[in-house]
């Protein structure tokens, strides 16, 4: 984090499969400082991805790819058996598709973020890891690679060769072993944007959240997401940045540094 006390607040959007249907990624976007993008394998689709990406411009806000496993039944969110090599494809496939609705709007991907199953694996597997990683220095090599804070993803991606976020969730629970609690646990999910809040400042200024099962887990996030599917997602991230910004803590796309 450094002695700045910066950090990025980012939303994973996009993530609707009606395309004219409105939600609350606008909102959002008014808040977080990144948007990682849905590619079109978990949720969204070309006319999406341009609404959002169009949106994102016109707020301020950098722009990041938010592939999947090819999974809409399941929103991503099912572990799928999937080999390292296609991963690696089906990766750079999204993070190309959106980067060309990036550039007719006047920006471009910056930063590469996995969604749910395939994010929870690579905090775990090496090798996906490592195609997710391939898969991002494919495309460019100086985009950043948006990953678990204290997972064995974050030495595969910086030795890859690219620049590196690591995420913490104030949204979300942790088991005590570092990783996210299932979306099955009660409670799993955190809609109270009050807690959200304090643990967001916690995370950024002490570098601790606590796990499930009371401990205390030592994270160093340098980018924190609020999940844009949260119930009252637009008004937990204002809540988030307006705690943040009350702890004297800057906010800043990770990606503009």
């Amino acid at each position: 984090m450094g002695s700045t006390l910066s950090v990025d607040l980012n939303a994973d959007v996009g993530e609707r499969f009606d395309s004219w249907r409105p939600g609350d990624d606008e909102a959002i976007l008014k808040v977080v400082t990144t948007a990682h993008v849905a590619c079109g394998f978990h949720s969204g689709d070309p006319t999406v991805m341009f609404e959002t990406v169009s949106t994102a411009v016109r707020f301020g806000v950098s722009v990041g790819a938010h592939p999947s496993y090819p999974d809409r039944q399941g929103f991503g969110r099912r572990p799928m058996d999937i080999d390292p090599r296609r991963i690696r494809a089906d990766v750079l496939y999204q993070i190309a598709a959106l980067d060309g609705i990036a550039r007719a709007v006047g920006t471009s991907v910056r930063s590469v973020k996995a969604h749910g199953a395939l994010y929870n694996r690579m905090a775990v597997d090496a090798d996906c890891a490592e195609a997710v990683a391939k898969a991002t220095r494919d495309f460019a090599d100086d985009l950043w690679l948006v990953v678990p804070a204290g997972s064995l993803a974050v030495e595969v991606a910086r030795s890859s060769g690219l620049r590196v976020a690591e995420e913490a969730f104030c949204d979300r629970r942790y088991s005590p072993d570092g990783t996210l609690a299932s979306r099955s646990d009660e409670g799993a999910v955190i809609t109270d944007a009050d807690e959200a809040a304090e643990r967001a400042v916690r995370l950024v200024r002490d570098h601790e959240v606590e796990s499930t099962d009371g401990g205390t887990l030592r994270l160093s996030p340098s980018t924190l997401c609020v999940h844009g599917d949260t119930p009252g997602a637009a008004s937990l991230a204002h809540t988030v940045r307006a705690a943040l910004e009350l702890a004297g803590l800057t906010l800043g796309s990770f990606s503009a540094r």
